[in-house]
């Protein structure tokens, strides 16, 4: 079988479609799930994408008329690599592959969970390096299936740190980060964590370049591959 077309690959791109929704939701911003594309007829926060294809068989069609082109930096996130929209006016941002991972044993003391306004805030600076404020709205810290993962040091400085979506039968991870560059540690830390919160689950996300090769040092499979692509207008 294609691997961009396996169930797990179609697991990440669910998780994945969920998150970028619930971002969204959260800045006041309302997208649209039809049967091959999540899309949002306002622009999105940044480093979020404005649609997100959820099958191999999803068209420009899908996609442009139903976000807004009228500002620059438009982003459809093509999760089958299978959309060639150079003729509507896009080039690829960046190409990655969906990761999936069966479920982690506890081992290790894991991380803590974010449950306070000012330890997101101490968490997105971390995460940014000092670049960004007020991306992760508050009000995410009051759902279930959301979670801000973070380590910290003996100071109490947060040193890393991942979110969680957990769905119906994975979790999926995105936004890992470590202060250090030490990702095969962070991926330690967050995947003991996820081990103890949502037992049994499998593991997915996306990563490229390094931080593939670090997800793949722990235990994660390369599956589909997913295309970024970026309005030139």
């Amino acid at each position: 079988m294609d691997p961009e077309h396996t169930e797990p690959t179609r697991q990440a791109v669910r998780d994945n479609a969920a998150w970028c929704a619930a971002l969204c939701r959260a800045h006041g911003i309302t997208g649209q799930t039809g049967p091959r594309a999540w899309t949002s007829p306002r622009r999105t926060p940044l480093y979020y994408p404005d649609a997100v294809t959820l099958t191999p068989d999803a068209s420009p069609r899908d996609i442009v008329g139903r976000i807004d082109l009228t500002t620059p930096g438009a982003t459809v996130k093509d999760s089958f690599a299978a959309l060639d929209l150079r003729g509507e006016g896009f080039d690829v941002l960046f190409e990655a592959r969906w990761i999936h991972r069966a479920a982690p044993d506890a081992a290790g003391e894991g991380w803590q969970l974010v449950a306070e306004e000012d330890e997101l805030a101490q968490w997105e600076r971390a995460w940014s390096a000092g670049r960004s404020a007020g991306l992760f709205p508050p009000g995410l810290l009051g759902v279930p299936c959301h979670a801000f993962l973070m380590d910290r040091d003996e100071h109490g400085r947060v040193t890393a740190g991942a979110v969680a979506n957990a769905g119906t039968d994975v979790v999926g991870i995105s936004n890992l980060y470590a202060v250090d560059g030490d990702q095969d540690a962070a991926w330690a830390g967050c995947l003991a964590t996820v081990a103890r919160r949502w037992p049994g689950r499998a593991v997915v996300g996306y990563e490229s370049g390094e931080d593939l090769a670090s997800a793949r040092r722990v235990g994660f499979a390369a599956t589909g591959r997913l295309r970024v692509w970026l309005c030139r207008g």
